[in-house]
């Protein structure tokens, strides 16, 4: 029998295991519902069990949801382990939990501040390690969700910045790890989507108009089925990148000239937002300020567990 050609395996996901972490809502749960769609079995991995079992219901008997905190070993290898077990192994995995905080480095809260580094950059490796055993059985494939924000740097956003910058390096070494091993690694940058951490943060009362003033296209919210339009056809062919749109990719040619023009666009509106920003912690409190979105306040509670 004749083999089918590398074009059609590498964009086709039919009866592959695509394991997904942030998976309740967004980007994460939009993407398991299309790649179950084209034919793959979902594994759903989060923390807010509920939500994410309402999608697995969506989805059909093709998914199953398992609660778990990707900042958690015991609990992911538990749930890592239920998913080889239910499905037989693993194909590809996204890891796609990730939270956000608003504030500035000298007031925000520093649990908050933190939990954000945990989740969305050791959240990352952690579930790739747990999971990469499985992966490398199957040649498959390992995609991380980064950001825009791992290119450009702005103001309120030191720590999210920072993960995703560091989830971007992360892929880049392991990359070259696995390439050996049959094992492809992606890593998607999208802008602002139109998700439920991106609504949040423009109704905050101080960061949100801040966000809102960015110039021209990289102030832009884009809808979410663009995006997963997008993370779709790069699932399908396991792409080294994915530009969520491409004119972030061309972002990167001048990421070195990037932060001398944020300050300078900073320069009159950081001000009244810092002065805001410490006037809101005084009526809210340090903590309250800075969380953003349901899976944010997810993962504080299951910090303070």
């Amino acid at each position: 029998m004749t083999s089918l050609p590398t074009w059609w395996t590498t964009r086709n996901v039919r009866n592959k295991v695509v394991l997904v972490t942030g998976a309740a809502r967004g980007i994460g749960a939009g993407l398991a519902e299309r790649l179950a769609a084209d034919g793959a079995k979902v594994a759903l991995v989060g923390l807010e069990a509920d939500e994410q079992q309402r999608v697995a219901d969506r989805i059909g008997r093709a998914a199953r949801s398992w609660q778990a905190d990707v900042t958690d070993w015991k609990a992911l290898q538990s749930a890592v382990d239920g998913v080889v077990e239910h499905f037989g192994g693993i194909d590809v995995v996204i890891a796609n939990a990730g939270i956000a905080t608003t504030g500035f480095v000298r007031s925000v809260d520093p649990e908050a501040f933190e939990r954000v580094i945990e989740v969305d950059l050791l959240g990352v490796w952690r579930t790739f390690r747990v999971a990469l055993p499985h992966v490398v059985d199957r040649k498959g494939y390992l995609l991380a969700i980064s950001s825009l924000a791992a290119i450009t740097h702005a103001p309120g956003m030191a720590n999210y910045a920072a993960a995703k910058a560091g989830v971007e390096a992360f892929c880049n070494s392991l990359r070259a790890e696995v390439a050996h091993l049959g094992v492809k690694v992606g890593v998607a940058h999208p802008t602002w989507i139109r998700t439920d951490l991106v609504d949040s943060a423009d109704a905050h009362p101080v960061f949100g108009k801040l966000r809102n003033s960015m110039p021209g296209p990289i102030g832009r919210t884009y809808p979410l089925d663009f995006a997963l339009d997008r993370l779709q056809a790069g699932v399908r062919r396991r792409a080294r990148t994915i530009h969520v749109p491409r004119w972030v990719g061309a972002l990167k040619l001048f990421r070195t000239f990037l932060p001398p023009v944020v300050e300078l666009g900073s320069r009159f509106r950081v001000p009244k937002a810092d002065e805001a920003a410490l006037a809101d912690i005084a009526r809210r409190g340090a903590r309250e300020a800075a969380i953003t979105g349901h899976g944010g306040r997810a993962a504080a509670e299951a910090a303070r567990r």
